[in-house]
């Protein structure tokens, strides 16, 4: 397993990292001000970097999920509001249809999101179910060959703005919910269904994120991807993509703010002399620097293990804590290098100190990490030792 990009990865992050420069830069500001991105969205599936990891057949690149993470972090580094936007419609909302729908549900869900033309969101959580998503209420009861759905998601990502949602709902309250869930492709456009209220957030201004209810949201059964009762898999798999993606993410906010503290620190002058010259300062760096080092490794074994179709889910959850821990820690310590004026809104490292907060919570805690990763040790010596 290479621990660096190959050639081909390196010129990939290049050609994102360039359309980040020339078409996220200049509306990252806008953004942040409350704005949501359908044009970048757009653009991104004009180039086709929506579904790097899907296949060419579902619309995309079939490159696999190495070239997702590298996405997430290249396009998160310039604006982290724009990257969740993508991240909930190509990624979180467009997995599970690539590796679990019929190609007709392909044809008519997935690649128009890939493309761009519409948008996708994730509808997984709920007010009692965030944590523990195998406590989700929402209900679809069979009638005919349609399903009725009912019940409410919350902390929904594109979830105001998405012209599809991928939806997770039980179907059988006779069997636990590992067993009785089902996943539903439903239209914006449906009857019943209704925005609650959009949230505010602390960081990522600009994301949409919103409490959806379903009130006898009527969907066909041709709308049910990967069998009846056959939910809980997709949701697992979907769980394991996200994390490594999710790490990326915050390791381009990580990246930026560690980028801004060196030029910083190299530029302002204290007692005759440029601040990186007192270790006070320069050991922070130094703690950045490996910081970063280590989150990209844990991120790159996650999506290599994932493109080698073996199972991530101790790694995943690896990354996902240590980078989204050490995303915020090196904000932190960015923050204080810059001192007071970086406290003012004067630059970007407040914006990247709150964005980064986000996701020790949003995609599983930082607790459900560590109970994830103890579960997946204990049960592999248990294994081993049968």
């Amino acid at each position: 397993m290479s621990l660096s990009d190959s050639p081909s990865e390196r010129r990939f992050r290049e050609k994102v990292r360039q359309f980040a420069d020339r078409h996220i830069a200049p509306i990252a500001q806008k953004v942040e001000d409350g704005y949501f991105p359908r044009e970048v969205l757009q653009r991104l599936g004009g180039e086709r970097l929506l579904g790097a990891a899907f296949p060419k057949a579902d619309g995309g690149l079939g490159l696999g999920w190495v070239f997702e993470t590298i996405v997430a972090e290249e396009i998160s580094a310039v604006s982290a509001a724009t990257e969740m936007a993508r991240l909930a419609s190509g990624a979180l909302y467009a997995a599970p249809f690539a590796y679990f729908a019929t190609k007709v549900q392909k044809r008519q869900y997935l690649l128009p999101v890939l493309t761009g033309e519409k948008v996708g969101a994730l509808a997984l959580t709920e007010p009692k179910a965030g944590s523990d998503a195998a406590s989700l209420k929402t209900y679809a009861r069979r009638t005919g060959r349609d399903f009725v759905l009912n019940g409410e998601k919350r902390f929904i990502t594109n979830g105001g703005v998405a012209d599809f949602l991928f939806v997770f709902a039980v179907t059988d309250r006779s069997k636990p919910s590992t067993a009785g869930l089902s996943s539903f492709v439903v239209p914006r456009e449906s009857r019943g269904l209704e925005v609650v209220k959009a949230y505010g957030l602390l960081g990522m201004h600009g994301a949409n994120v919103v409490h959806l209810r379903f009130r006898n949201v009527r969907v066909s059964e041709d709308n049910v991807v990967g069998g009846i009762n056959r939910g809980f898999p997709i949701l697992l798999d979907e769980l394991d993509r996200e994390r490594p993606a999710v790490a990326a993410g915050m390791l381009g906010i990580a990246r930026s703010a560690f980028e801004s503290a060196v030029d910083y620190s190299m530029q302002r002058e204290q007692f005759g002399r440029p601040i990186r010259e007192f270790e006070g300062v320069s050991f922070k760096i130094s703690d950045m620097a490996v910081q970063l080092e280590a989150s990209r490794l844990l991120i790159l074994k996650a999506a290599r293990l994932l493109d080698e179709g073996k199972s991530a889910r101790l790694e995943g959850a690896m990354a996902k804590l240590f980078a989204t821990e050490a995303a915020f820690d090196v904000a932190h310590q960015a923050l204080q290098i810059h001192g007071g004026i970086g406290y003012t809104r004067d630059l970007p490292i407040e914006r990247y100190f709150r964005d980064a907060r986000f996701m020790m919570i949003g995609g599983g805690t930082s607790e459900i990490m560590r109970f994830l990763i103890q579960r997946e040790i204990y049960q592999g010596r248990t294994r081993r030792s049968c």
